[in-house]
């Protein structure tokens, strides 16, 4: 109903607002419909006032000619839609899940949009909301582009599927745990030093990340924040840089040596993030950082891993992730020269937010950022920020 009357406002706006039957049947069109419904009278009148009561529907009288009861969309409004996005959640709420090349054909009377990539901005935008509208459905096979669909209602059963478990996560852990972190471990010993020179300045061209990490500098005000994963130690230094009591952990003594030889002055031990404890001058972190540190674990691995970060945050501490963000495994033999045996796991927002609240952790914040090409970047790189409460 809500696609129906979008639609109909922006294409005959004069007829517009629309009485029942005139919802009735844009509802129940056989064309540009996907599933094509069949309301009665009553049904339209019912959720008319449901949609009303969730304050997206106006029911107006209109006094020209015969006074009649009229239907008037407000989603626009609540959502806060410029065109672009209200051209694209008319055409998800008509027809379903569709790819880019589709939508952008099906909004043309809706607003104009210049190309494919347009229309893909726009779709990120909405994805990257606080409460996103939209979000990207794993490719099917015999399927070209990966489509989108929207986040107004319910997934449909098979639309959730296709997102949570077309991807076998869990598979980086065949072999067992251990023999993962010896696979892990063993490559990050072996690029320590290039990994360090390719990265020691990567901050200068990354203002988001820069922003988010004075945000935690100001956010702990001097109390201990640890970084988890921390490589070669040039965020744990950024942080310390700026009078944060910083320190860095990583299961590579390799990286570990790095990060000491690079930043004599500052604090890193060789350490397990599933085996976090408290800082020895408080009784508990401030901040938690895992920067790329969680992209080798397994599925089934992560809600134990964000509790054992979790667990040692002082109460309003803050727990901080970055990940890559994505519906795949990606599997690499080559990493800065070297042999390597190595997995990236790449999870969807909803899966982390999902697990860092049942983590008990509120005020979940999170960011999603599309590759900056001139890095050579092929992924979509997520931001979480969560608090413990008081």
């Amino acid at each position: 109903m809500l696609g129906s009357l979008l639609e109909k406002q922006s294409t005959v706006p004069a007829s517009y607002p629309l009485t029942a039957n005139a919802l009735r049947m844009a509802c129940n069109q056989a064309s540009n419909r996907d599933p094509v419904v069949e309301y009665d009278q009553g049904t339209v009148e019912r959720a008319a006032r449901s949609l009303r009561d969730r304050e997206l529907l106006r029911i107006v009288w209109v006094d020209t000619g015969r006074r009649t009861l009229k239907y008037h969309q407000t989603l626009d409004e609540k959502l806060g839609l410029e065109v672009d996005e209200r051209a694209l959640i008319t055409v998800l709420l008509l027809r379903g899940a569709q790819a880019p090349g589709e939508l952008r054909t099906r909004t043309e009377r809706l607003h104009k949009f210049d190309d494919r990539s347009d229309v893909e901005a726009c779709l990120r935008r909405m994805a990257a909301r606080p409460e996103p509208l939209v979000r990207e459905l794993e490719r099917r096979a015999g399927q070209h582009d990966r489509r989108w669909i929207h986040l107004l209602g319910p997934i449909p059963e098979e639309e959730a599927v296709a997102v949570i478990e077309s991807v076998d996560r869990d598979t980086v852990i065949a072999d067992g745990t251990e023999v993962r972190d010896a696979r892990v471990r063993s490559a990050y010993d072996a690029v320590a030093t290039t990994y360090a020179d390719e990265l020691l300045d990567e901050l200068d061209g990354l203002p988001f990340e820069r922003w988010l990490l004075d945000r935690v500098i100001a956010h702990a005000d001097g109390r201990p924040v640890i970084e988890v994963g921390s490589g070669p130690g040039h965020i744990t230094a950024y942080l310390a840089d700026r009078d944060a009591d910083a320190t860095g952990i990583d299961l590579s003594p390799e990286m570990v040596a790095e990060a000491r030889r690079r930043f004599p002055d500052r604090s890193f031990e060789v350490g397990d993030l599933r085996r976090l404890g408290r800082p020895r001058t408080s009784s508990g972190w401030a901040a938690v950082l895992g920067w790329y540190s969680l992209i080798h674990l397994a599925a089934s691995e992560l809600p134990d891993a964000i509790a054992a970060l979790s667990r040692p945050l002082d109460p309003d501490g803050w727990l901080v992730l970055a990940l890559h963000a994505g519906a795949e495994v990606r599997h690499v033999e080559e990493f800065l020269g070297q042999e390597v045996n190595l997995d990236y796991v790449l999870y969807e927002p909803s899966q982390i937010v999902n697990v860092v609240e049942a983590a008990g952790l509120t005020d979940v914040e999170w960011y999603l950022r599309g590759p900056i090409t001139s890095r050579s970047e092929t992924t979509r790189r997520l931001y979480v920020v969560a608090r413990k409460p008081a």
